[in-house]
Protein backbone atom coordinates (compact mmCIF):
# COMPACT_ATOMS: atom_id res chain seq x y z
CA UNK A 1 0.00 0.00 0.00
CA UNK A 2 0.85 3.16 -0.84
CA UNK A 3 -0.02 7.00 0.63
CA UNK A 4 0.32 10.17 -0.79
CA UNK A 5 0.90 12.75 1.91
CA UNK A 6 0.59 16.94 1.02
CA UNK A 7 1.73 19.14 3.87
CA UNK A 8 0.60 22.49 2.86
CA UNK A 9 2.45 25.51 4.88
CA UNK A 10 2.43 29.53 4.75
CA UNK A 11 5.83 29.50 3.10
CA UNK A 12 5.79 26.18 1.13
CA UNK A 13 4.00 23.08 0.37
CA UNK A 14 5.36 18.92 0.80
CA UNK A 15 4.56 15.89 -0.24
CA UNK A 16 6.06 12.56 -0.12
CA UNK A 17 4.79 8.58 -0.32
CA UNK A 18 4.54 6.62 2.98
CA UNK A 19 4.34 2.78 2.58
CA UNK A 20 1.43 0.99 5.27
CA UNK A 21 3.68 1.11 8.19
CA UNK A 22 3.85 5.27 8.06
CA UNK A 23 7.70 4.85 6.80
CA UNK A 24 8.43 7.89 4.30
CA UNK A 25 9.84 6.82 0.89
CA UNK A 26 12.79 9.97 0.85
CA UNK A 27 13.48 9.96 -2.72
CA UNK A 28 9.89 10.69 -3.32
CA UNK A 29 9.90 13.76 -1.01
CA UNK A 30 9.12 17.18 -2.76
CA UNK A 31 9.00 20.52 -1.82
CA UNK A 32 7.99 24.03 -3.71
CA UNK A 33 7.86 27.28 -2.16
CA UNK A 34 5.81 30.72 -2.32
CA UNK A 35 5.82 33.95 -1.26
CA UNK A 36 3.88 35.16 1.85
CA UNK A 37 2.38 38.56 1.08
CA UNK A 38 2.91 40.64 3.76
CA UNK A 39 2.39 44.86 4.62
CA UNK A 40 2.98 47.10 7.31
CA UNK A 41 -0.85 47.14 7.99
CA UNK A 42 -0.80 43.22 8.78
CA UNK A 43 -1.47 42.07 5.67
CA UNK A 44 -0.20 38.14 5.36
CA UNK A 45 -1.93 36.50 2.16
CA UNK A 46 -1.06 33.93 -0.34
CA UNK A 47 -1.52 33.57 -3.55
CA UNK A 48 -4.15 30.50 -4.44
CA UNK A 49 -2.85 30.49 -7.87
CA UNK A 50 0.86 29.83 -7.24
CA UNK A 51 -0.06 27.82 -3.57
CA UNK A 52 -2.14 25.39 -6.74
CA UNK A 53 1.01 25.71 -8.91
CA UNK A 54 3.33 24.68 -6.10
CA UNK A 55 1.16 21.53 -4.51
CA UNK A 56 0.69 20.33 -8.51
CA UNK A 57 4.63 20.34 -8.68
CA UNK A 58 5.29 18.48 -5.63
CA UNK A 59 2.32 15.91 -6.65
CA UNK A 60 4.02 15.47 -10.05
CA UNK A 61 7.33 14.74 -8.20
CA UNK A 62 5.73 12.14 -5.87
CA UNK A 63 3.59 10.85 -8.63
CA UNK A 64 6.95 10.01 -10.90
CA UNK A 65 8.73 8.30 -7.57
CA UNK A 66 5.86 5.86 -7.13
CA UNK A 67 7.01 4.09 -10.48
CA UNK A 68 4.04 1.84 -11.57
CA UNK A 69 3.06 1.38 -8.50
CA UNK A 70 -0.28 2.67 -7.95
CA UNK A 71 -1.06 4.70 -5.09
CA UNK A 72 -3.72 4.13 -2.47
CA UNK A 73 -4.89 7.36 -0.74
CA UNK A 74 -4.32 10.92 -0.21
CA UNK A 75 -4.06 12.65 3.34
CA UNK A 76 -3.30 16.63 3.50
CA UNK A 77 -2.54 18.44 5.94
CA UNK A 78 -2.80 22.52 5.66
CA UNK A 79 -2.52 25.58 8.34
CA UNK A 80 -5.85 26.24 10.23
CA UNK A 81 -7.66 29.55 10.19
CA UNK A 82 -6.88 30.89 6.60
CA UNK A 83 -9.65 31.49 4.48
CA UNK A 84 -10.39 32.44 0.64
CA UNK A 85 -13.54 33.36 -0.83
CA UNK A 86 -14.90 31.67 -4.26
CA UNK A 87 -17.40 31.96 -6.82
CA UNK A 88 -20.07 29.39 -7.68
CA UNK A 89 -17.43 27.37 -10.23
CA UNK A 90 -15.30 27.43 -7.47
CA UNK A 91 -12.43 29.91 -8.82
CA UNK A 92 -10.78 31.53 -5.98
CA UNK A 93 -12.19 35.62 -5.96
CA UNK A 94 -9.67 36.72 -3.09
CA UNK A 95 -6.35 35.82 -1.90
CA UNK A 96 -5.89 33.25 0.64
CA UNK A 97 -5.74 35.09 4.16
CA UNK A 98 -3.63 33.23 6.20
CA UNK A 99 -3.81 32.79 10.31
CA UNK A 100 -1.07 35.61 10.67
CA UNK A 101 -2.97 38.40 8.85
CA UNK A 102 -3.81 40.92 11.95
CA UNK A 103 -5.58 43.68 9.97
CA UNK A 104 -8.84 42.19 11.33
CA UNK A 105 -7.84 43.04 14.59
CA UNK A 106 -10.25 46.24 15.39
CA UNK A 107 -13.06 44.62 14.01
CA UNK A 108 -12.24 41.22 16.57
CA UNK A 109 -12.30 44.16 19.16
CA UNK A 110 -15.79 45.15 18.37
CA UNK A 111 -17.01 41.83 18.45
CA UNK A 112 -15.40 41.36 22.14
CA UNK A 113 -17.62 44.17 22.72
CA UNK A 114 -20.91 42.58 21.81
CA UNK A 115 -20.26 38.80 22.62
CA UNK A 116 -19.05 37.53 25.86
CA UNK A 117 -15.60 36.20 24.50
CA UNK A 118 -15.32 33.32 27.39
CA UNK A 119 -18.72 32.07 26.46
CA UNK A 120 -17.75 31.92 22.93
CA UNK A 121 -14.75 29.93 23.50
CA UNK A 122 -16.49 27.57 25.85
CA UNK A 123 -18.79 27.03 22.70
CA UNK A 124 -16.51 26.81 19.67
CA UNK A 125 -12.66 26.14 21.47
CA UNK A 126 -11.76 29.59 19.55
CA UNK A 127 -11.13 33.01 20.17
CA UNK A 128 -12.70 36.16 19.20
CA UNK A 129 -9.48 37.05 17.55
CA UNK A 130 -8.36 38.54 14.23
CA UNK A 131 -6.69 34.70 13.84
CA UNK A 132 -10.57 33.18 13.13
CA UNK A 133 -13.21 33.46 10.71
CA UNK A 134 -15.73 36.32 12.01
CA UNK A 135 -13.29 39.21 12.10
CA UNK A 136 -11.83 38.07 8.95
CA UNK A 137 -15.15 38.23 7.30
CA UNK A 138 -16.17 41.11 9.54
CA UNK A 139 -12.85 43.15 8.30
CA UNK A 140 -13.58 42.05 4.24
CA UNK A 141 -17.26 42.98 4.76
CA UNK A 142 -15.82 46.48 6.18
CA UNK A 143 -13.26 47.06 3.43
CA UNK A 144 -14.60 45.18 0.44
CA UNK A 145 -17.97 45.03 0.40
CA UNK A 146 -18.48 44.60 -3.42
CA UNK A 147 -16.05 41.91 -3.73
CA UNK A 148 -18.28 40.35 -0.44
CA UNK A 149 -21.11 40.65 -2.48
CA UNK A 150 -18.95 38.55 -5.30
CA UNK A 151 -18.23 35.35 -3.11
CA UNK A 152 -20.64 32.17 -3.50
CA UNK A 153 -18.71 30.27 -0.82
CA UNK A 154 -16.12 30.80 2.40
CA UNK A 155 -13.25 28.22 2.15
CA UNK A 156 -10.12 27.00 3.93
CA UNK A 157 -7.28 26.39 1.32
CA UNK A 158 -7.57 22.77 1.70
CA UNK A 159 -11.05 22.46 0.72
CA UNK A 160 -10.16 25.03 -2.46
CA UNK A 161 -7.24 22.34 -3.35
CA UNK A 162 -9.57 19.37 -2.72
CA UNK A 163 -12.07 21.28 -4.93
CA UNK A 164 -9.81 21.76 -7.84
CA UNK A 165 -8.25 17.90 -7.92
CA UNK A 166 -11.52 16.27 -7.26
CA UNK A 167 -14.48 18.81 -8.58
CA UNK A 168 -16.56 18.58 -5.24
CA UNK A 169 -16.31 20.84 -2.21
CA UNK A 170 -15.93 19.39 1.10
CA UNK A 171 -15.05 20.82 4.33
CA UNK A 172 -13.16 18.23 6.73
CA UNK A 173 -14.27 18.44 10.46
CA UNK A 174 -10.68 18.67 11.12
CA UNK A 175 -10.80 21.62 9.35
CA UNK A 176 -14.21 23.66 10.01
CA UNK A 177 -13.09 23.01 13.41
CA UNK A 178 -10.56 26.00 13.56
CA UNK A 179 -12.84 28.30 11.79
CA UNK A 180 -14.29 29.57 14.79
CA UNK A 181 -17.61 29.24 13.42
CA UNK A 182 -17.66 25.49 14.18
CA UNK A 183 -19.22 23.50 17.47
CA UNK A 184 -16.78 20.60 18.68
CA UNK A 185 -19.45 19.55 20.31
CA UNK A 186 -22.04 19.22 18.51
CA UNK A 187 -19.68 18.29 15.20
CA UNK A 188 -21.85 21.06 12.96
CA UNK A 189 -21.58 24.47 11.92
CA UNK A 190 -22.65 26.91 14.99
CA UNK A 191 -25.46 28.85 14.40
CA UNK A 192 -24.53 31.80 17.01
CA UNK A 193 -21.30 32.23 15.21
CA UNK A 194 -22.43 32.48 11.64
CA UNK A 195 -24.60 35.00 12.91
CA UNK A 196 -21.99 36.82 14.28
CA UNK A 197 -20.14 36.44 11.25
CA UNK A 198 -22.72 37.53 8.82
CA UNK A 199 -22.23 34.46 7.34
CA UNK A 200 -25.01 31.83 5.64
CA UNK A 201 -25.00 28.21 6.62
CA UNK A 202 -25.05 27.72 2.28
CA UNK A 203 -21.67 29.94 1.59
CA UNK A 204 -19.85 27.24 3.74
CA UNK A 205 -19.00 23.85 2.45
CA UNK A 206 -20.64 20.85 3.76
CA UNK A 207 -18.77 19.13 6.53
CA UNK A 208 -17.63 15.38 6.36
CA UNK A 209 -14.78 13.70 5.97
CA UNK A 210 -15.43 10.90 3.42
CA UNK A 211 -13.18 10.29 0.51
CA UNK A 212 -13.81 12.25 -2.93
CA UNK A 213 -11.63 11.00 -6.53
CA UNK A 214 -10.06 12.77 -9.35
CA UNK A 215 -11.38 14.56 -12.08
CA UNK A 216 -10.99 13.00 -15.13
CA UNK A 217 -8.61 15.66 -16.35
CA UNK A 218 -6.01 15.47 -13.58
CA UNK A 219 -6.77 11.26 -13.74
CA UNK A 220 -4.88 11.75 -16.59
CA UNK A 221 -2.37 13.44 -15.12
CA UNK A 222 -1.62 11.03 -12.59
CA UNK A 223 -2.46 7.73 -13.48
CA UNK A 224 -1.12 6.23 -10.49
CA UNK A 225 -3.89 8.39 -8.81
CA UNK A 226 -6.82 7.66 -11.12
CA UNK A 227 -8.63 5.23 -8.69
CA UNK A 228 -6.94 7.14 -5.41
CA UNK A 229 -9.27 8.17 -2.38
CA UNK A 230 -8.80 11.98 -1.58
CA UNK A 231 -9.06 12.79 1.92
CA UNK A 232 -10.14 16.61 3.08
CA UNK A 233 -7.67 18.26 4.16
CA UNK A 234 -7.10 18.32 8.34
CA UNK A 235 -5.42 21.06 10.39
CA UNK A 236 -1.60 21.08 10.42
CA UNK A 237 -1.91 20.90 14.67
CA UNK A 238 -3.76 18.07 14.47
CA UNK A 239 -1.77 16.31 11.88
CA UNK A 240 1.64 16.93 13.69
CA UNK A 241 0.11 14.75 16.80
CA UNK A 242 -0.95 12.20 14.67
CA UNK A 243 2.58 12.28 13.27
CA UNK A 244 4.07 12.07 16.50
CA UNK A 245 2.03 9.33 17.73
CA UNK A 246 0.74 11.33 20.78
CA UNK A 247 -2.28 10.27 20.60
CA UNK A 248 -3.00 8.70 24.23
CA UNK A 249 -3.49 9.95 27.53
CA UNK A 250 0.09 9.84 28.10
CA UNK A 251 1.43 11.89 25.43
CA UNK A 252 1.80 15.23 24.46
CA UNK A 253 3.41 16.53 20.82
CA UNK A 254 5.24 19.49 20.39
CA UNK A 255 5.98 21.52 17.44
CA UNK A 256 8.53 24.27 17.41
CA UNK A 257 9.27 26.00 13.80
CA UNK A 258 8.32 29.18 13.04
CA UNK A 259 6.08 29.24 15.99
CA UNK A 260 5.38 26.52 18.02
CA UNK A 261 2.57 24.35 20.02
CA UNK A 262 2.16 22.02 22.23
CA UNK A 263 -1.21 19.43 22.24
CA UNK A 264 -2.76 16.51 23.44
CA UNK A 265 -5.20 14.43 22.07
CA UNK A 266 -8.56 13.30 23.95
CA UNK A 267 -11.43 10.64 22.83
CA UNK A 268 -13.64 10.70 26.04
CA UNK A 269 -15.30 13.84 27.57
CA UNK A 270 -17.04 16.98 26.62
CA UNK A 271 -14.57 19.20 24.20
CA UNK A 272 -13.73 21.76 25.98
CA UNK A 273 -10.26 24.13 27.24
CA UNK A 274 -9.18 26.46 29.29
CA UNK A 275 -9.60 30.16 28.41
CA UNK A 276 -6.66 31.12 26.13
CA UNK A 277 -5.97 27.57 24.87
CA UNK A 278 -8.07 25.98 21.71
CA UNK A 279 -10.27 22.90 21.79
CA UNK A 280 -10.04 21.56 18.28
CA UNK A 281 -11.25 18.46 16.20
CA UNK A 282 -9.07 16.08 15.04
CA UNK A 283 -11.99 14.19 13.34
CA UNK A 284 -15.93 13.32 15.02
CA UNK A 285 -13.89 10.81 16.65
CA UNK A 286 -11.04 12.47 19.12
CA UNK A 287 -10.07 16.45 20.17
CA UNK A 288 -7.07 18.73 20.86
CA UNK A 289 -6.55 20.97 23.64
CA UNK A 290 -3.65 22.99 23.67
CA UNK A 291 -1.58 26.05 22.62
CA UNK A 292 0.08 27.82 19.86
CA UNK A 293 2.50 30.76 20.06
CA UNK A 294 3.88 32.76 17.33
CA UNK A 295 7.34 34.04 18.27
CA UNK A 296 9.01 30.73 18.24
CA UNK A 297 11.82 30.09 15.26
CA UNK A 298 11.17 33.27 13.90
CA UNK A 299 12.68 35.15 16.61
CA UNK A 300 15.90 33.30 15.91
CA UNK A 301 15.29 34.33 12.09
CA UNK A 302 15.31 38.03 13.43
CA UNK A 303 18.36 37.70 15.81
CA UNK A 304 20.19 36.51 12.80
CA UNK A 305 19.13 39.22 10.70
CA UNK A 306 19.84 41.76 13.13
CA UNK A 307 22.49 41.08 15.14
CA UNK A 308 26.11 40.90 14.90
CA UNK A 309 26.20 36.87 15.59
CA UNK A 310 29.11 34.33 15.40
CA UNK A 311 29.51 31.28 12.81
CA UNK A 312 26.37 28.83 13.11
CA UNK A 313 28.75 26.39 14.95
CA UNK A 314 30.09 29.08 17.62
CA UNK A 315 26.40 30.50 18.23
CA UNK A 316 25.41 26.86 18.54
CA UNK A 317 28.63 25.97 21.15
CA UNK A 318 27.18 29.50 23.16
CA UNK A 319 23.88 28.43 23.66
CA UNK A 320 24.38 25.25 24.58
CA UNK A 321 26.05 27.22 28.16
CA UNK A 322 24.33 26.90 31.46
CA UNK A 323 21.89 29.62 31.91
CA UNK A 324 24.04 31.92 33.63
CA UNK A 325 24.54 35.70 33.29
CA UNK A 326 21.56 36.21 30.96
CA UNK A 327 19.21 35.12 33.63
CA UNK A 328 19.15 38.31 34.70
CA UNK A 329 17.86 39.44 30.70
CA UNK A 330 14.15 39.40 30.66
CA UNK A 331 12.25 39.30 27.24
CA UNK A 332 8.15 39.86 26.45
CA UNK A 333 9.05 37.78 23.07
CA UNK A 334 5.73 39.84 21.26
CA UNK A 335 7.85 40.58 18.28
CA UNK A 336 4.70 39.68 16.17
CA UNK A 337 1.77 39.83 18.25
CA UNK A 338 1.25 36.46 20.51
CA UNK A 339 -1.56 33.61 21.08
CA UNK A 340 -1.69 31.46 23.46
CA UNK A 341 -2.02 32.33 26.59
CA UNK A 342 -3.37 36.16 26.84
CA UNK A 343 -3.65 36.71 22.54
CA UNK A 344 -1.52 39.61 22.53
CA UNK A 345 -2.06 40.03 18.90
CA UNK A 346 -0.65 43.68 18.62
CA UNK A 347 2.80 43.71 18.03
CA UNK A 348 5.51 45.15 20.05
CA UNK A 349 7.83 43.11 22.71
CA UNK A 350 10.01 43.95 25.22
CA UNK A 351 13.60 43.67 26.67
CA UNK A 352 15.27 44.44 29.99
CA UNK A 353 18.11 44.23 32.06
CA UNK A 354 21.13 44.89 29.14
CA UNK A 355 24.36 46.08 31.07
CA UNK A 356 27.14 47.62 29.00
CA UNK A 357 29.13 43.57 29.05
CA UNK A 358 25.28 42.31 26.61
CA UNK A 359 26.68 40.56 24.18
CA UNK A 360 24.62 39.69 20.78
CA UNK A 361 24.82 35.82 21.82
CA UNK A 362 23.23 36.93 25.14
CA UNK A 363 20.54 38.62 23.41
CA UNK A 364 20.28 35.29 21.22
CA UNK A 365 20.18 32.94 24.58
CA UNK A 366 18.01 35.39 26.29
CA UNK A 367 15.23 35.89 23.74
CA UNK A 368 15.05 32.27 22.59
CA UNK A 369 14.80 30.88 26.44
CA UNK A 370 12.00 33.71 26.74
CA UNK A 371 9.77 32.30 23.81
CA UNK A 372 11.01 28.31 25.02
CA UNK A 373 8.97 29.97 28.61
CA UNK A 374 6.00 30.84 27.33
CA UNK A 375 5.60 27.67 26.16
CA UNK A 376 6.13 25.81 29.06
CA UNK A 377 3.53 28.50 30.54
CA UNK A 378 1.09 27.02 27.73
CA UNK A 379 1.86 23.66 29.01
CA UNK A 380 1.44 24.17 32.75
CA UNK A 381 -2.46 25.23 31.63
CA UNK A 382 -3.00 21.92 29.62
CA UNK A 383 -5.12 19.57 31.56
CA UNK A 384 -3.40 16.28 31.94
CA UNK A 385 -0.46 17.89 30.26
CA UNK A 386 2.23 17.35 33.66
CA UNK A 387 4.35 14.05 33.90
CA UNK A 388 3.44 13.03 29.98
CA UNK A 389 5.74 11.59 27.78
CA UNK A 390 6.85 14.69 25.59
CA UNK A 391 7.33 13.98 21.76
CA UNK A 392 9.76 17.07 19.86
CA UNK A 393 9.67 17.72 15.96
CA UNK A 394 9.92 20.73 13.34
CA UNK A 395 13.04 22.76 12.77
CA UNK A 396 14.31 22.74 16.71
CA UNK A 397 15.69 19.17 15.75
CA UNK A 398 18.37 20.57 14.15
CA UNK A 399 19.49 22.58 16.81
CA UNK A 400 20.61 20.10 20.43
CA UNK A 401 21.11 23.35 22.12
CA UNK A 402 17.92 24.87 21.66
CA UNK A 403 15.81 21.44 22.58
CA UNK A 404 18.21 21.08 25.93
CA UNK A 405 16.98 24.85 26.58
CA UNK A 406 13.36 23.92 25.94
CA UNK A 407 13.68 20.61 28.18
CA UNK A 408 15.13 23.27 31.11
CA UNK A 409 12.33 25.34 30.43
CA UNK A 410 9.72 22.82 30.96
CA UNK A 411 11.38 21.18 33.83
CA UNK A 412 10.64 17.62 31.33
CA UNK A 413 12.56 15.08 29.40
CA UNK A 414 12.10 15.49 25.20
CA UNK A 415 11.81 13.28 22.94
CA UNK A 416 12.77 14.10 19.74
CA UNK A 417 11.77 12.50 16.63
CA UNK A 418 13.75 10.71 14.03
CA UNK A 419 11.75 12.84 11.04
CA UNK A 420 10.89 16.25 11.90
CA UNK A 421 7.94 16.46 9.73
CA UNK A 422 5.42 15.64 11.58
CA UNK A 423 2.42 17.24 9.98
CA UNK A 424 3.27 15.40 6.45
CA UNK A 425 3.85 12.10 8.11
CA UNK A 426 0.48 13.07 10.09
CA UNK A 427 -1.41 13.76 7.05
CA UNK A 428 -0.13 10.09 5.80
CA UNK A 429 -1.20 8.56 8.84
CA UNK A 430 -4.91 9.46 9.13
CA UNK A 431 -4.98 8.03 4.99
CA UNK A 432 -3.84 5.12 6.36
CA UNK A 433 -6.26 4.67 9.15
CA UNK A 434 -9.30 5.15 7.17
CA UNK A 435 -7.83 2.47 4.70
CA UNK A 436 -7.73 0.27 7.75
CA UNK A 437 -4.13 0.48 8.25
CA UNK A 438 -2.12 0.32 11.48
CA UNK A 439 1.17 2.46 10.76
CA UNK A 440 3.53 2.02 13.42
CA UNK A 441 4.54 5.06 15.83
CA UNK A 442 7.15 7.15 14.68
CA UNK A 443 10.97 6.51 15.92
CA UNK A 444 12.63 9.21 18.14
CA UNK A 445 16.28 9.74 19.19
CA UNK A 446 17.90 9.53 22.61
CA UNK A 447 15.83 11.91 25.47
CA UNK A 448 17.13 15.41 25.97
CA UNK A 449 17.05 15.65 30.04
CA UNK A 450 16.89 18.51 32.13
CA UNK A 451 19.49 20.30 34.01
CA UNK A 452 18.08 20.47 37.83
CA UNK A 453 19.83 23.75 38.45
CA UNK A 454 18.43 25.63 35.00
CA UNK A 455 15.00 24.18 35.87
CA UNK A 456 15.31 26.19 39.27
CA UNK A 457 16.66 29.30 38.28
CA UNK A 458 14.12 29.10 34.99
CA UNK A 459 11.05 28.59 36.90
CA UNK A 460 12.13 31.86 38.95
CA UNK A 461 13.01 33.70 36.19
CA UNK A 462 9.00 32.66 34.96
CA UNK A 463 7.84 34.75 37.79
CA UNK A 464 10.01 36.97 36.98
CA UNK A 465 8.54 37.07 33.12
CA UNK A 466 5.26 37.03 34.29
CA UNK A 467 5.47 40.02 36.16
CA UNK A 468 6.82 42.23 32.73
CA UNK A 469 4.03 40.41 31.05
CA UNK A 470 1.57 42.22 33.16
CA UNK A 471 3.39 45.84 33.27
CA UNK A 472 2.93 45.43 29.39
CA UNK A 473 -0.51 44.89 29.48
CA UNK A 474 -1.10 47.73 31.91
CA UNK A 475 0.56 49.73 29.55
CA UNK A 476 -0.78 48.44 26.08
CA UNK A 477 -3.99 46.43 26.97
CA UNK A 478 -4.24 43.94 24.15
Amino acid sequence: MLILACDLGTSSTRAALFDARGERRRASTAQRAYPLLTGADGRAELDPARVLRAVVRCIDHSHRAAGRAAITAVGMSCFWHSMLGVDAQGRALTPILTWADSRAAPDAARLRERTAERTYHQRTGCMLRATFWPAKLRYLRRTQPALLRQVARWVSPAEWLLEQFTGLGRCAHGMGTATGLYDPARLDWDPASLRLAGVRRKQLNPLGDEALTLTPAYARRWPRLAAARWFPGIGDGAASNLGAGALGQGTAAINVGTSAAIRVVRERGAPCAPFGLFCYRIDQRRYLIGGAITNAGSLLAWCKAQLALPSARALEQALARPLGATAGLLVAPLWMGERSPDWRMRPGGAITGITQSTSAVDLVQAITTASYQRLARVAGLIPGARGVRLIVGGGILASPASLQRLSDCLGAALHPTEDPELSLRGAAVLALERCGATPRPPRTLPAVRPRPADVVALRAQRRRLAALDDLLLHLDPP
